[in-house]
């Protein structure tokens, strides 16, 4: 074999070797949400992937403004809303066309492509003044804009329905493939497909020179400007295009839960995304879709065995904004990086020690903070209470002096031992962290 075949062949496979990089968190990212409802069988459980999907189709939108262009808003929940309240308008019309006999309608598949132009219209129509700006003054803006939609919502009642919201029926519409989706899991398989649609091109996105673009906005917007770019237009162009995206996740919110009220347009969905992507990690690509899978586990999960549901989430951003900004993938990505580069020999030990003491501080405050909210908000506080694995009376002092006593020993042992421990192991190490 002559020489130029052997570098064209070592060409080859180092470009095979690259697209298998790129490719294989894709394809185990799809293999995962198909097999999830062989174990999550439950309707409970199908609802939940299903509400999955469309956070992180959402959550990946809005990544669009804070990761990559680095506008943070806080009404980004105005085009998920106009996106989900057009698209049942569009469900309802396609509805009585069937109804009617008349055979006109959008197709269920289409569905929420119809909210992605909705998000895509009232994103341009917004964007055009908001983005102008950057900063304080573009948050500012977004914080009263969703006010202003969503104080409409309830003055507005033939296009918003009110305080009762709207209705559809997504089995009375006609269908591109002739599938019926009356089974929550068939509508799952439909999230799934514009999940990844949606989630592709938005990757593909930020391989264009708009992407590229948006990031130099982000990180020097006056040297982007100095070097010839117009800043404004591209924070436009991008807020543009996430509000398309965000009006997709909408009208994919419409074929699951087939109602939409004013709490899909409203504050309160604006911070859960943001608390989505940022938690998963907003410099990583697959950090808002971790970000929104955990941020929907834990709301459908947690809220239905603790009143403190909102307290935790809470907690969780607080913790993730002062010690990992970097969010959960940026974690992981740096302790696997560390791992594979030696980072971790001879300090398995400190750290599974640093683990186990931090739990123990945890457990002693969900303790403490479930037995607060038992006491403050039951109408029978002396009322026993479970308490994990006992059953403990909140008026009494020993369950209280317990938990103080398991979070201060928690406490103590990771700042005062534990953490000086892993702290010698890594200097020993070598000094990666």
């Amino acid at each position: 074999m002559s020489t130029v075949q052997q570098e064209t062949l070592a060409g080859s496979k180092s470009a095979g070797n690259i697209w298998v990089k790129r490719a294989w968190p894709w394809l185990a990212c799809l293999v995962i949400a198909l097999l999830a409802p062989t174990v999550l069988s439950s309707g409970h459980d199908i609802h939940m992937l299903s509400s999955m999907a469309i956070m992180m189709v959402f959550a990946l939108a809005y990544n669009m403004l804070l990761g990559n262009t680095g506008l943070l808003s806080f009404g980004h929940a105005v085009y998920f809303g106009f996106g989900a309240y057009i698209a049942m308008h569009a469900l309802r019309w396609s509805n009585n066309a069937v109804l009617d006999g008349t055979g006109y309608g959008v197709p269920i598949e289409l569905i929420p492509l119809v909210g992605g132009l909705a998000g895509l219209f009232f994103g341009i129509i917004f964007g055009s003044f908001s983005t102008k700006k950057a900063g304080v003054v573009f948050a500012m803006i977004s914080l009263g804009v969703v006010g202003l939609v969503e104080a409409s919502s309830l003055a507005f009642t033939g296009f918003f329905g009110g305080e009762a919201g709207l209705f559809g029926d997504r089995e009375d519409v006609n269908s591109l493939l002739g599938i019926e989706y009356g089974r929550s899991l068939t509508v799952y398989y439909l999230m799934v497909f514009w999940l990844f649609v949606c989630a592709l091109l938005m990757f593909l996105l930020r391989k264009t020179p708009l992407g590229w673009m948006a990031n130099a906005v982000r990180d020097n917007p006056e040297r982007a400007q100095f070097v010839g770019y117009n800043t404004t237009t591209v924070r436009f162009m991008q807020f543009s295009l996430s509000a398309f995206f965000a009006g997709v996740a909408g009208g994919m919110f419409v074929l699951v839960e087939e109602i939409v009220t004013d709490e899909a347009i409203g504050f309160l969905l604006s911070g859960e995304v943001l608390l989505a992507a940022y938690i998963g990690g907003i410099g990583f690509f697959f950090g808002p879709i971790v970000g929104a899978a955990l941020v929907v586990y834990l709301e459908s999960n947690l809220s239905s065995i603790s009143d403190a549901w909102l307290l935790y989430f809470g907690i969780l951003f607080i913790t993730v904004v002062m010690f990992a900004p970097m969010g959960i993938v940026g974690i992981i990505y740096q302790q696997w990086f560390n791992f594979r580069s030696g980072g971790w020999k001879g300090t398995i030990p400190a750290r599974l020690y640093c683990t186990v003491t931090a739990l123990i501080g945890l457990l002693g405050f969900i303790c403490i903070v479930e037995m607060a909210y038992h006491y403050l908000r039951s109408w029978n506080p002396s009322a026993p209470m479970t308490l994990f694995v006992t059953t403990v009376d909140t008026t009494t002092a020993l369950p209280w002096l317990v938990s103080v006593a398991i979070l201060l020993v928690g406490l103590g042992l990771m700042l005062f031992h534990a953490r000086p421990m892993l702290r010698r192991a890594v200097e020993a190490a070598g000094g990666n962290k």
